[in-house]
C-alpha cells in the first residue's frame, strides 16, 4: 500500500499522472487511504470513482478530501475537484488556532490557481469571515509591507540642515509622504507581479497543468507524503496572523501576497487616509530651530533679533576666556625699572638683569595680547557663522513651504493609485 502510494506521489509531482501499473494491494478494513488511492486512480483513468470514494469517505471524510485535493492540484489537475471537498478538506480557520499544514497547503494551491478562480474565492471568503483587520495592529502590518523605513526623511529643502528634519513639525509631513510612496510602491510590486507571473516558470492559473516540481513551493506534497506516512511529524504551525504578515514581506510567494494584501486591505486604506492627512500638515509660519547649539526663533522676515541676541551673548560668554590683570608682568616691569635705578648708584651689571625682566614682561604682555585677538575673531567667526546658518535656516523654510504643495499633491495621487490597486484586489488578473 505504502510502496504504491510513494510511486503514485512521484508520478504524480513527476508527470502529474498515475503508475502504469494497477495498484497491487488488498483493502486495510477501516483505514481510508487504500480506498482514497482507488478512488484518484480511477479519477485519473477518467473511470468512476464513486465506490472506493464512498468507502474513503465513510472511514475518514477530511483526510480522504485533503488527499485528493492535493494529490490533483501537484498533478496539475486541481480542476477535477468535487467543489465539496475543498471545504470539507479546509475546515475552519480561526484567529486563536494555529493554521493547520492541510490548511496552508490548500491556502498555497488555491494561491497559485490549482483550482482556477474558484479556489482562491474560496480562501478568500474564509479569510473575510474572520474579519482579521479587526485584531490586527496596522504598525505591525506596515512594518512588514515596508520593513526598514528610514526614521529621518530629509526634503530637498532642508539638504543644508539636516537637523531640522528633525524637528516633528516638518518631519511629520515629509515621512508620511515618504511612507505612504514606499506602500504604494509595495503594493504595486505585489499586484504587478501577479501580471507578469503568466510569463514565469510557474503559471500562476497553472493552466498548462504542470506538476508541482514546477512550484516554487513543496508543502502541498510534504502534507501527501505525511498523509501517506511517509515523512516524519510535521513541524510547529504557525497562527493565522503570523502567515498572512510573512506572506506581506519583500520576497515572500506573489501569489500569497496577493491574497494577503486582499485582507490588509482595509488596514491599508485606513493607514493611507492618515498618512495622506499627515503630508498635508502646513508648515509652522515660525520655528525654533538648534544652530550651533543655540536654539534660534525664526520668523518669514527672518530670525528673531532677541534670540539672536542671546544666542550671541552666550557665544560672547563662551568664546572669550575670563582673565585677570596682568600682574607678573607689572611686578617684572617694576623689579627691571628698580634694577635700572640701582645700576646708576650701585653696579652695571643690575643693566642686564633689568633689561631681561622688562623683555620677558613684555613677551607676556603680547602673547596676552595676542590670545586676546584670538578670542575676539573666535567670537566674531562664530556670530557670523550663527547670522549666515540663520538667514540660510529662513530660506529653507520658505523652501519648505514651497515644497508642500507638490508634497501633498504627490500624495494625494499615492493614495489614489493605492486605492485603485488595493480594489483590483487578487482576483484581477
Amino acid at each position: 500500500m505504502h510502496r504504491y502510494a510513494e510511486a503514485l506521489l512521484a508520478h504524480l509531482a513527476a508527470n502529474g499522472s498515475a503508475p502504469p501499473a494497477a495498484p497491487g494491494f488488498r483493502d486495510i478494513p477501516g483505514y481510508w487511504l487504500p480506498p482514497a488511492v482507488e478512488a484518484l486512480v480511477a479519477i485519473l483513468a477518467g473511470d468512476d470513482p464513486l465506490e472506493p470514494l464512498s468507502r474513503a469517505a465513510g472511514r475518514d471524510q477530511q483526510q480522504t478530501a485533503l488527499f485528493l485535493c492535493l494529490a490533483l492540484a501537484v498533478s496539475g489537475q486541481g480542476s477535477r475537484i468535487h467543489a465539496s471537498w475543498l471545504g470539507t478538506a479546509f475546515g475552519e480557520l480561526s484567529l486563536d488556532r494555529p493554521v493547520t499544514h492541510g490548511q496552508r497547503s490548500l491556502w498555497l494551491a488555491a494561491a497559485r490557481g490549482a483550482y482556477g478562480p474558484a479556489g482562491k474565492i474560496f480562501v478568500l471568503r474564509k479569510l473575510d469571515v474572520l474579519a482579521v483587520q479587526e485584531h490586527a495592529d496596522p504598525q505591525q502590518w506596515m512594518q512588514a509591507l515596508v520593513p526598514d523605513e528610514p526614521s529621518v526623511v530629509v526634503p530637498p529643502s532642508l539638504v543644508d540642515f539636516p537637523e531640522m528634519a528633525e524637528i516633528p513639525e516638518l518631519a511629520r509631513p515629509a515621512v508620511a509622504a515618504a511612507r505612504l510612496a514606499r506602500l504604494r510602491g509595495r503594493v504595486s510590486e505585489i499586484t504587478s507581479a501577479r501580471q507578469s507571473d503568466h510569463d514565469s516558470s510557474a503559471p500562476l492559473d497553472n493552466s498548462t497543468g504542470s506538476p508541482a516540481t514546477s512550484w516554487a513551493e513543496d508543502e502541498p506534497l510534504a502534507v501527501l507524503r505525511s498523509l501517506i506516512g511517509q515523512s516524519g511529524p510535521a513541524g510547529p504551525m504557525a497562527s493565522l496572523s503570523s502567515h498572512l504578515i510573512d506572506d506581506l514581506r519583500p520576497g515572500a510567494d506573489p501569489h500569497l501576497a496577493a491574497i494577503a494584501l486582499h485582507v490588509a486591505a482595509p488596514i491599508l486604506r485606513g493607514v493611507a487616509e492618515e498618512l495622506e492627512a499627515d503630508s498635508r500638515l502646513e508648515p509652522p509660519e515660525t520655528l525654533t530651530v538648534p544652530l550651533l547649539g543655540h536654539r534660534i526663533h525664526l520668523r518669514p522676515e527672518g530670525p528673531d533679533e532677541l534670540s539672536m541676541t542671546a544666542a550671541e551673548d552666550a557665544i560672547v560668554a563662551d568664546g572669550v576666556v575670563p582673565r585677570g590683570r596682568p600682574w607678573a608682568a607689572m611686578v617684572l616691569i617694576v623689579a627691571g625699572v628698580a634694577c635700572l635705578v640701582g645700576a646708576v648708584f650701585l653696579n652695571n651689571l643690575l643693566v642686564a638683569a633689568a633689561v631681561a625682566m622688562i623683555g620677558l614682561a613684555g613677551w607676556q604682555l603680547w602673547l596676552r595680547r595676542k590670545l586676546v585677538e584670538a578670542d575676539a575673531r573666535y567670537v566674531t567667526a562664530q556670530v557670523g557663522e550663527l547670522k549666515e546658518l540663520a538667514e540660510g535656516a529662513v530660506w529653507a523654510l520658505h523652501a519648505y513651504a514651497r515644497e508642500a504643495d507638490a508634497r501633498a499633491k504627490q500624495a494625494a495621487d499615492d493614495a489614489v493609485e493605492l486605492a485603485r490597486l488595493i480594489r483590483r484586489g487578487p482576483r484581477a488578473g
